[in-house]
């Protein structure tokens, strides 16, 4: 699967509790046409092969944006 990136992306990491590692929260859309996200973990049960992520509502709002929503 391709994904391109939509909102979100690299950050530096500065230490403000969203990027500790570099990474921030992303939307990507697909090939397949549909949204893929990376997130912060959630704890919550999901059935098998799927999971939750946590991302900023800005962060939604912004890939909404892009996708001309």
């Amino acid at each position: 699967m391709k994904l391109t990136l939509i909102a979100g992306g690299s950050c530096s990491g500065a230490g403000n509790g969203d990027c500790d590692s570099g990474d921030c929260p992303s939307v990507f859309a697909t090939d397949r046409g549909t949204i893929a996200v990376q997130g912060h973990d959630v704890d919550h049960e999901t059935p098998e092969g799927e999971s939750m992520v946590e991302i900023p509502q800005e962060l939604l709002r912004e890939a909404a944006r892009v996708l001309g929503w």
